[in-house]
């Protein structure tokens, strides 16, 4: 599977961005789904994930109260919506899939960059302050 991730951009401190992960191939709901971000000089780290179903979403606690992970399987797609951003937000967001995996997995998320095996680029987050 290849992975688009897009949506990043410039936005004011308390503002709001909507990062969207698109898939190639037809089995995107064989793959569980992660959001991680890097910022400069700093090592990549987990934001959120999200079962094969949408129906068990898991989240760093720094993301527990302002992100939301979501997908959209008959679009292929995987959404990070983000509110109250803070500058300490600024980073590289990185889309990620796991799979495929057998459906009798569905309900499982995972949050180690291990755990993944394809990977978008990165689109672009700064949030001015």
């Amino acid at each position: 599977v290849q992975l688009q991730a897009s949506g990043g951009g410039l936005v004011q401190a308390g503002g709001s961005l909507t990062l969207s992960c698109a898939a190639s191939g037809r089995t995107f709901n064989h793959y569980q789904m992660g959001w991680f971000r890097q910022a400069p000089g700093k090592e990549r780290e987990f934001v959120a994930s999200i079962s094969l179903n949408g129906a068990r979403t898991e989240y760093v606690d720094f993301a527990e109260d302002r992100f939301t992970i979501s997908r959209d399987n008959a679009k292929n797609t995987a959404f990070l919506q983000m509110n109250s951003l803070k500058p300490e937000d600024t980073a590289a967001y990185y889309c990620a899939a796991r799979g495929p995996v057998d459906l009798r997995y569905s309900g499982l998320t995972y949050r180690d960059e291990s755990d993944f095996n394809y990977w978008g680029q990165g689109t672009q987050v700064t949030v001015s302050s």
